[in-house]
């Protein structure tokens, strides 16, 4: 199987590491040390070698950081860990804080009255973060150091860095040729008269290059940098181990292929203005082209927008791809209806539905781990099953499965929320609230230049007027056979990014109470022009297409909580399951998705 089981995190082992860290402070003359739970890529998800902050402290989430101080160590996460954490971590050693509503600033402003220095790697912090620290530590006794990595002094048994092949991606997939891509990239840098760009996240140098990887289990993507010139040429410093022939014949002359170990020395050879993104590239970049005399052009990664934007081929591509998973899924949701309460565990879910996956004989990897959550292991929102957690599914429980698959041909990532037997009447209405919202984010029809944050109350709104929410965003940007969670729009009330056709997102509201249930439904959308209607003002208007075609549990649903139009939104998405997945189906799960799929 691609996903495993085992217990990745070990509370007992942090208080030891964190004794041993608080070793090499003093040895420094350090006040604390940053942990992030980043790499020198700034990429979600890490591989082995670069996950320290789980090494150090237990905890496996994706986002967060540790910040180990001689007398405290607050771990600072997120609302969808919060629950999570307390499990993970040894609270007799590490503190939890609430973040971003506790900036780490402030924090370290009140647990160092007396001032201190506060060392930091910067390779694995970008200059906007660390700009932001410095301004609110400004007129403080305490101050920043750039030093080498302290948790890598004292892991002795710190993984290799990964190693994978890469792989070309076709141009009939991806749109369009990266020699192309190249040159429209480089006529942009020299209307804005910078010399070259520094690409640092893998996923922009995969989609530029058409290129994916295996450097990071569930994100097709290679461990690289790349300097991107203003004449179109690209210099990719990447394990010349990890380039057949065959690939270096698709890059082509006009990229070279230098060591990782050459990539400051590249930057040391520019002349500049260099752009480079204040908010993905590590300061280290930054640092290296200053101390060199170059000319740093603060700017956004060019690749990250025009990757966002998906082509009509990326768009065509990735509707099969959902076709293929939603075939899958029925099958999986056909096998889970007949089986009985306490017959199975949380495992045996992912296990069947992985399985179904590769029945397709196209899945070349899920797109993270699937999420299993009953009863009360659906509250923790990015729950991970292991055996140690692994819960019998028993009567009169929700189960939440998040999931999704990697097709050369798209990323999927799908939420179903299932009843185990009978379930409760306020289980049917809190689900009912957040199948409202996802509704209405399906349906909207926006102005040109809205942002996420001005449609996230949408999907919100059915939820307040019970007076409940959810800590996370309503949804993410998705790639195509790329990252699943992708920059740099998404649906969530801090994001100031306008949205534009092609951009793919997930349309995902839950709600979750600590100790019983989790509820999540979710949909891949895409944005695309807004039908025209009659008598509409003649403005460009925006709406979603939706990707997903997989049934929404209709046992769930209390009738009588929605409005005509809802219920005819519902039947109709029912009735395009129907049409569009049933002859991909066995005989048997026909019969389910008929049933599955009736008008409410």
């Amino acid at each position: 199987m691609f996903q495993s089981f085992h217990e990745t995190s070990d509370p007992s082992k942090g208080p030891g590491r964190l004794a041993q860290l608080r070793d090499q402070l003093r040895r420094e003359g350090l006040a604390g040390f940053l942990i992030p739970r980043a790499d020198a890529h700034q990429g979600e998800y890490v591989a082995a070698r670069d996950d320290r902050l789980a090494w150090l402290t237990g905890f496996t989430g994706s986002a967060g950081f540790c910040a180990a101080l001689k007398g405290v160590a607050g771990v600072f996460i997120d609302g969808r860990y919060r629950t999570q954490v307390k499990a993970q971590v040894d609270l007799a050693h590490f503190t939890p804080v609430p973040w971003p509503e506790t900036r780490l600033g402030d924090w370290l402003l009140e647990q160092l009255p007396k001032g201190g220095i506060v060392g930091f790697d910067p390779w694995l912090h970008t200059a906007e973060e660390v700009e932001e620290l410095e301004r609110i530590l400004q007129g403080s006794d305490i101050s920043l150091r750039a030093t080498d990595n302290l948790v890598d002094r004292i892991w002795a048994d710190q993984p290799a860095p990964p190693q994978g092949a890469i792989m070309i991606y076709p141009d009939d997939l991806a749109g369009e040729s990266h020699a192309a891509k190249r040159a429209r990239l480089a006529e942009g840098l020299r209307k804005a008269g910078h010399e070259a760009a520094v690409l640092t996240l893998p996923d922009s140098i995969a989609w530029l290059l058409n290129i994916r990887g295996a450097d990071i289990p569930r994100n097709p993507v290679a461990h690289a940098f790349a300097i991107l010139h203003d004449t179109g040429h690209l210099s990719l410093f990447a394990d010349a181990a990890k380039l057949n022939k065959d690939v270096r014949a698709h890059l082509g002359a006009e990229v070279t292929i230098r060591p990782p170990s050459g990539f400051e020395a590249g930057l040391r050879s520019l002349t500049g203005p260099v752009r480079v993104d204040r908010a993905t590239a590590p300061l280290q970049v930054s640092l290296e082209l200053e101390e060199a005399g170059v000319p740093v052009a603060w700017a956004q990664d060019p690749c990250i927008l025009p990757k966002a934007c998906k082509t009509d081929a990326e768009i065509a591509a990735t509707r099969a791809a959902h076709l293929t998973d939603a075939a899958a899924m029925c099958e999986f949701l056909c096998w889970f209806d007949a089986q009985t309460p306490g017959s199975i565990t949380e495992i045996d879910v992912v296990k069947s539905l992985e399985g179904f996956r590769r029945a397709t004989n196209a899945l070349r990897d899920i797109s993270f781990d699937t999420i299993s959550g009953a009863g009360p292991n659906g509250a923790v929102i990015h729950y991970r099953v292991t055996e140690k957690t692994n819960r019998t599914l028993e009567d009169g429980q929700l189960i939440v499965v998040d999931s999704g698959g990697q097709y050369l041909n798209g990323t999927t990532d799908i939420t179903r929320t299932l009843p185990i037997g009978q379930v409760g009447e306020e289980e049917r209405a809190c689900f009912t609230r957040v199948l409202q919202g996802m509704v209405g984010i399906s349906r909207a029809r926006f102005p040109q230049g809205l942002a996420g944050r001005d449609l996230d109350a949408i999907a919100r709104y059915p939820l307040w007027l019970a007076g409940l929410d959810y800590n996370h965003g309503t949804g993410h940007g998705v790639g195509v056979f790329l990252c699943v969670h992708e920059g740099p729009a998404r649906l969530s009330r801090i994001s100031t990014i306008p949205l534009k056709p092609g951009m793919i997102l997930s349309n995902e509201p839950g709600y979750y109470r600590e100790g019983a249930f989790g509820i999540r439904i979710e949909n891949l959308i895409v944005v695309q022009d807004a039908p025209a209607l009659d008598g509409a003002d003649a403005r460009a208007m925006f709406a979603f297409e939706t990707l997903t075609w997989v049934p929404i549990d209709r046992r769930l649903i209390a009738r009588e909580m929605l409005s005509p139009a809802e219920i005819a939104w519902v039947n109709a998405y029912h009735a395009a399951c129907r049409d569009k997945i049933g002859s991909r189906l066995s005989e048997a799960a026909r019969i389910w998705l008929r049933d599955a799929t009736a008008p409410l």
